[in-house]
Formats: C-alpha cells, structure tokens, sequence
C-alpha cells in the first residue's frame, strides 16, 4: 500500500462510481482519502445503469458538450481498463421514414463532437446484426461499447485502496460538521456494528449522485440536482451482440445493450423528489418491451429476467423539465465557498457512468487548489488494477 505524501484528508461521501474515481484520482496524487458508502459499493446509480461505454452518438444532435465528454472518455477507458470492456461498437439504426430525417443532423453532430461515423445500407445493417428489424432502411455505426456497471467502477476502488485509500462501505452520514460557515468532517454510523463516530477532513466532498441534494442541504446549502429515474428491462438471451440504438430524438426503450447472455432494454424517463422511492412502473415495463421490439422484434416475446429504475442525478432546478430528457447529461463540481459562503465543502455530481474519470480530475483540481497541493492529474495514463484486485486487498 502506497504511502500519502500529504497529511491533507480528504473525506469523500459516496460509494458509486465517481467516489471511486476521486479517491483513485487523490490517492494517486498522494492525499490522504477515506470513502464512506452508507450500503455496497456501487449500489446506487451506478450499479443500475444498462452498461453503455457511450461512443457519444445519443447526445450529438442536442447536448454536443455531453457528447464530446463521451467520447474523450471512452477512448480513455479503452486505455485504462483493459479486459472489462466489451468493444462491440453500435449501430443508430432507422427502422422508419421519419428516423431518416434525423440521419443528417446525427452524422453532422458527430463530425462536430469528433466522433467517428459509418454509414450503412439496411442490408449491410442487416448482415452485422440478423435480430434487426427487417425494415431497416439504414444505420450509423459509432463506438459504442458495453461495460459492467459493477466491475469497471471497481478497478478504481482497487487501485484507490491500493494507493492507500480506506474504504469504509456500511458507513452511513448522519450530519456534516459544521461551524461558523465551515464544513470539517462528518458524523458516520456503521450499519454493521452499529457504532457512531466522527471523521475529520480538511475537505469534504459530497459524490452522492441523485442524493447529493440531501447531503448539501446538511452543510446548509442548496445543489439544484432532479433525480431522474428510468426503467430497464433484462430479456433473457443475447439477441444482438452490438449495441443498438434507436436513429431519433432520445426515448423511451429506444436502446438494447448486450450483457453477456441478456440485452437490456432501456430506457424511461420521469422525475422524483426522492431518488430512494423509484419503483418500476408497470407501464413503463410494457413500453420497453413495445419499444424495443422495433428494433429487435424478438424482444416481444422474450422472457424477462429483471426489471428495475435507476435515478440519474441531472442538474436542473426543480422547475426545469417534466420528464429530465430537457437536462443536459453534462457535470459540475460545486465549490461551496465560492457558491454559498461555506469553506471544507465541495459536491460533483451530474454526468455518467462513461465520464466518472474526468468527474473526478475535474473536481480533485478544485479539492488541490483549496488545500494549496500543486499535483497532476494522473489517471488519464494510469492501467487500473483489475477488480478481483479489490478483494485480494481485503483478505
């Protein structure tokens, strides 16, 4: 275990896959780091989201800085985590006349993201996936990939610990310490022992994804974050071995991602104000089913394996949208001195899976920058531990 070469603590709250990334990110810049997850590590959003390693394409037409972020990081997760990924590329796909008038735009807003394109014919369509509706008319092929929503996110909580991290996983924040307009640690209770306790840290920061707004609202400050959930849905057999992608404005069950021998179908889109009430709405089960068998009429009559709703953490106020498609998928990390007046406290939130890496440089250069540590960034080079590296530190 690597030693920290600063004696600054930096507590993170937030066990899915952008804490990981930040601990693995401070670690490596020789902070001292302890992560607290009030359940399993990635049991949040992270651990619930389809499994896409997005090429960009979804968001080109309409949030093009998404986009961009997207395929940056893709490229850089090809790098870092070799082996997890299943690199599969995907295919937007018009299986209607009115899917072909977004075909332009599409081509035209990758191009602008620097995302790479190939057009295809429905019959070249066809030939790489055979489950396709067979009225295709045409297709984009991009680099989509698939990922393991538990797996991936693990290799950076393996390599934190490794560099030094502590991971403290059934650790629950019951308050924020706060004085004078000052955050300096936080009060846990372990749900394993039942014990109660206080961490201190120079920094705290909130990587509470959906829940982030709860987390500031202890420190006395407001984040404007809409938990968004949507349903997916795991049919049983692989019916497509590329991910396919619906060729028009983002919807409903408009892709199916395959996860080894299932796809999920996913996904729907509504808004909570508490991201730990979600269900799975009957109806939305029935449109991904309805949906998705327009792009693979297999999954029609497909048995299910599982169905269930994941909040995504979009930024917005509580006004904006009714359904969260309008919010963009970008992030931001707040720097709550400089936005409420209160110093120790910093929340990054918003994103996807795809972008937790750069989530966390970003925000571990505003974590350096307040405790005056002149550090890289690190990670954009830095191979992973492979996740079974996780519990081989833990025996």
């Amino acid at each position: 275990m690597a030693q920290a070469r600063y004696d600054e603590h930096v507590l993170i709250v937030g066990g899915g896959g952008t804490g990981g990334a930040l601990a693995h990110d401070l670690a490596l810049r020789g902070l001292r780091v302890t992560l607290v997850e009030r359940g399993e590590l990635t049991s949040g959003t992270t651990g619930r989201h389809h499994g896409l390693l997005h090429s960009g394409g979804r968001y080109a037409v309409s949030d093009r800085e998404s986009a961009t972020e997207c395929i940056e990081e893709n490229r850089i997760l090809r790098r870092i985590c070799p082996g997890t990924l299943e690199t599969n590329d995907g295919l937007f796909v018009a299986v209607e006349e009115e899917d072909l008038a977004y075909l332009e735009p599409f081509v035209e807003g990758c191009a602008a993201c620097g995302i790479p394109t190939q057009r295809l014919t429905g019959a070249e369509a066809l030939r790489l996936e055979p489950n396709l509706n067979p009225a295709v008319l045409a297709a984009v092929r991009v680099p989509d990939a698939t990922m393991d929503g538990w797996r991936m996110p693990l290799r950076f909580f393996a390599t934190a610990r490794h560099n030094g991290a502590e991971i403290r996983t059934y650790t629950a924040v019951e308050g924020l310490l706060v004085h004078d307009h000052h955050v300096s640690g936080a009060a846990l209770r372990d749900h394993v022992t039942g014990r109660c306790g206080e961490v201190r840290a120079d920094v705290v920061v909130n990587a509470t994804g959906p829940w982030s707004e709860r987390v500031a609202a202890m420190a006395g400050v407001e984040v404007p974050i809409r938990p968004s959930p949507g349903v997916l849905v795991a049919v049983r057999g692989r019916l497509c071995n590329m991910v396919l992608n619906r060729l028009h404005k983002s919807g409903d069950g408009d892709i199916i991602v395959p996860q080894r021998a299932l796809s999920v179908v996913g996904t729907s889109s509504w808004v909570v104000d508490d991201p730990d009430e979600l269900g799975v709405p009957e109806d939305h089960v029935e449109r991904m089913y309805a949906e998705g068998a327009k792009l693979v009429p297999a999954v029609r009559d497909t048995p299910m394996r599982a169905a269930w709703s994941a909040a995504r953490p979009l930024i917005g106020a509580r006004s904006a949208g009714d359904s969260g498609r309008e919010l963009s998928r970008t992030f931001k990390t707040f720097d709550h001195r400089e936005t409420d007046g209160v110093e120790g406290f910093v929340t990054i939130t918003g994103g996807k899976g795809t972008t937790l890496r750069a989530m966390a440089e970003v925000c571990a250069d505003v974590v350096c920058r307040k405790l005056g540590i002149d550090e890289p960034c690190r990670t954009r080079e830095t191979v992973l531990l492979p996740h079974e590296a996780y519990y081989r530190a833990a025996a």
